[in-house]
């Protein structure tokens, strides 16, 4: 019997680590997607479109990141974007915490 109940404790104490990571990369992996659906859109107007260097410059509102209004360079995730907006075409964008634009959308 006592080996019969170590043998329990010490498969329980194998498998908890293992049952902790899987659970864990599920909130994680549920938790990248709510954020992404979640960023919050910033109004901006395009003031530059410079494919080569693959950068759009835009006069923004406020960040969500504190970073207040003004004009400046982002890199954007899908340099098929810069062959879709203007000069002087009013945009909503995201950013990511490296300061690349990863959502963009036409402002209404």
């Amino acid at each position: 019997m006592k080996y019969l109940l170590t043998l329990i404790a010490v498969t329980a104490g194998l498998a908890a680590p293992a049952l902790a990571a899987d659970k864990m990369e599920h909130m994680e992996h549920g938790t990248m997607h709510a954020a992404a659906a979640d960023t919050a859109l910033t109004d901006g107007l395009v003031k530059k479109v410079d494919k080569s260097a693959g950068k759009l410059t835009v006069a923004h509102g406020p960040l969500p990141n504190g970073m207040p209004g003004m004009t400046m360079a982002f890199h954007v995730k899908d340099a098929g974007w810069l062959d879709k907006v203007k000069e002087g075409q009013k945009i909503r964008f995201a950013i990511d915490d490296k300061m690349t634009i990863t959502r963009l959308e036409a402002a209404q």
